[in-house]
């Protein structure tokens, strides 16, 4: 699969400089704080995991970096541009996974595709359609109607669509979410390859070992706060051992 790593239309970027970064990122829902005074940077051909338990943050944060929720507080740069400076732009090197898969549940798998390709501009819609349904397995479910699909199938069908228009950047939320072994060896590898090419991964999770076979680099967050960064597998594992978790992947 080739990926396309330079944002059009944005600042060329020494390959030095981060790709993200994420400056005092707040939010609130009321009087409730979700995120306080979070900060990182993130550097191309990265996979950055971010660690925590339910309730952490996780996806409150990922959704602010998506450009989906607009934080209380703090700024988001991309590229050296806020999403507000050129939104549009950023916004087409980005490909996002959320927990909820924005399909819509009466079209088949092959329609939800068609419409996300043309709504990004993508050249060679069938071609692009049949690559990433092939690299994800999808083949024989293009004409399936995703509300027919078990939660596994939509989550590999949510991954198809955020690659179509080939990313730089990839923002997944919990995206192992329904998977089984095969199919959580085919994301891993999914990763693995976007990141050697050049491609660089946000990933949110709560599995140990699913990060830490990915990450390299990785923050855990609780009650919205950064409580460790690490920057090693060993590290990683060290923490975790030591920090309140959620179930283990096995």
């Amino acid at each position: 699969m080739n990926l396309t790593v330079t944002p059009p239309n944005l600042d060329k970027r020494s390959p030095g400089e981060p790709i993200l970064v994420a400056h005092d990122l707040t939010k609130r829902y009321g009087w409730k704080p979700a995120l306080a005074g979070v900060s990182f940077v993130v550097y191309p051909a990265e996979c950055f995991v971010i660690f925590g338990p339910n309730g952490a943050g996780k996806t409150t944060l990922l959704r602010i970096l998506a450009g989906l929720t607009r934080p209380s507080g703090g700024e988001v740069l991309w590229f050296g541009q806020t999403l507000g400076a050129s939104a549009r732009a950023v916004r087409l090197q980005l490909g996002v996974v959320m927990h909820r898969t924005m399909l819509d549940p009466e079209l088949t798998v092959e329609e939800n595709l068609d419409y996300y390709a043309k709504l990004y501009g993508v050249r060679n819609r069938r071609e692009r359609i049949s690559c990433v349904a092939a690299e994800l397995n999808l083949d024989d479910r293009l004409k399936d109607r995703v509300r027919q699909l078990s939660r596994g199938l939509q989550q590999r069908v949510a991954l198809a669509r955020a690659l179509l228009h080939e990313p730089a950047v990839l923002l997944l939320d919990e995206p192992d979410t329904g998977l089984d072994r095969a199919s959580r060896e085919r994301l891993i590898s999914l990763i693995k390859r976007h990141c050697a090419q050049g491609g660089t991964v946000l990933m949110t999770t709560h599995a140990q070992e699913l990060g830490t076979r990915l990450a390299t680099r990785a923050i855990y967050l609780d009650r919205g706060r950064i409580a460790w960064s690490a920057s090693s597998r060993e590290d990683m594992e060290r923490r975790l051992q030591v920090t309140s978790f959620g179930q283990v992947l096995v």
